[in-house]
């Protein structure tokens, strides 16, 4: 099934483009840049809080091949610019916003993505350092090296994929809501995939420091992030140091993200930097974080309406762009030309390439029909 997207994605991306303008990789831009630190990926009018921001990358479910070379798919990983780096983590939020809200005890969507900022600038600096999502740390021990060895804008320990019966690790189970991808060179060392186990690690930590220590209120997520960066979710009054300078100064740092507008652009930071002392200042957490209590409660499982396709009208069939009576990749291809100005479309096929009529034509709709051709 993987091989199947990428070889679409390849399809989509480099035949009908020129190679200077689109990636056969899944995960990089196809014809959507931002030409300068101030201009956003997404389309400005969408409800961000109500649908995200809507994938403007096309960012897949993994970002490298499956069967790549590692040193290639590094390469893939190295060439973000921190605008993607954002935007590959809210690509992530939003696919699991309905988890993360309860489980965070956030409701403020552009709070969740400013917190992963801030934590992304205390692990990788959010690529600003020129490497995109292709940070290693205890590269020196080897693959998989130590519990320690990490990976990505997260920088997520091997810790948080599964790794079979015979782990050395303790296997973190009890995110059932989300993909526990193996352990091995490829999903490791792919920057989607490693987003996408760092979120599913710190809430493993929302349900340790809720069950297994009895923290309340933002202590829980506060804890979280020790467990995130240390392996424990547990509050240790003694050590306020350690807080300070890691839970506390990803939350402070996140702040400044949020207040100064920062969350879409190619702007980062750096731990410590001045830029955020006005927020260092109180407590983020309980002054600017803190919104209902983090919560354990089961999620209600949503239609997957969004994966398939259902009839516009009457005789016709939603990703039939071409209007030939099925849904083909000729219908990817004509969608991707259209997007990126190569093709015109006529009110008919407008019609039905608005896979999530919206009465838009963008990626959005080119990432619905792709799941659909996927997944049928």
């Amino acid at each position: 099934m993987k091989t199947r997207l990428q070889k679409l994605a390849a399809v989509l991306c480099c035949g009908i483009l020129s190679a200077a303008a689109c990636s056969s990789v899944i995960g990089t831009p196809c014809c959507i840049h931002a030409s300068s630190a101030d201009e956003i990926a997404h389309d400005p009018s969408r409800d961000v809080q109500k649908d995200g921001v809507g994938n403007p990358f096309n960012f897949g479910e993994r970002n490298t091949p499956a069967d790549g070379a590692i040193a290639d798919n590094r390469a893939i990983n190295h060439e973000w610019s921190v605008q993607q780096v954002k935007y590959a983590l809210y690509k992530e939020i939003d696919e699991h916003w309905d988890l993360i809200s309860v489980r965070f005890g956030q409701r403020d969507r552009e709070k969740v993505y400013a917190l992963f900022l801030g934590i992304g600038t205390l692990e990788s600096t959010l690529g600003g350092n020129g490497d995109g999502c292709d940070l290693e740390t205890a590269f020196n021990q080897g693959f998989p090296g130590s519990s320690a060895h990490a990976y990505g804008t997260l920088q997520t320990a091997v810790t948080a994929f599964k790794d079979g019966p015979d782990s050395e690790y303790m296997q973190e189970s009890d995110v059932p809501e989300m993909e526990w991808y193996d352990l091995n060179e490829s999903n490791f060392f792919d920057g989607i995939i490693s987003n996408h186990m760092g979120i599913r690690k710190i809430i493993h930590f929302i349900r340790s420091a809720i069950v297994d220590y009895d923290l309340k209120g933002w202590q829980i997520v506060r804890g979280a992030l020790k467990g995130h960066n240390t392996g424990w979710a547990n509050y240790t009054g003694d050590n306020d140091g350690y807080y300070a300078n890691y839970p506390d100064e990803g939350c402070a740092l996140a702040q400044w993200y949020y207040e100064e507008g920062h969350l879409y652009d190619n702007v980062f930071t750096w731990t410590k930097a001045e830029v955020a002392a006005k927020q260092r200042a109180g407590n983020p957490w309980e002054d600017w974080w803190y919104d209902i209590e983090p919560s354990l409660a089961e999620i209600p499982q949503q239609p997957e309406s969004t994966e398939t396709t259902a009839p516009s009208t009457p005789g016709t069939l939603l990703g039939d762009v071409n209007l030939n009576g099925e849904v083909t990749l000729e219908d990817a291809v004509l969608l991707a030309k259209a997007i990126c100005t190569a093709a015109d479309l006529n009110e008919a096929q407008a019609v039905q390439a608005d896979m999530n009529i919206d009465r838009k034509i963008n990626a959005v709709d080119l990432t619905l029909l792709k799941r659909y051709l996927i997944k049928n």
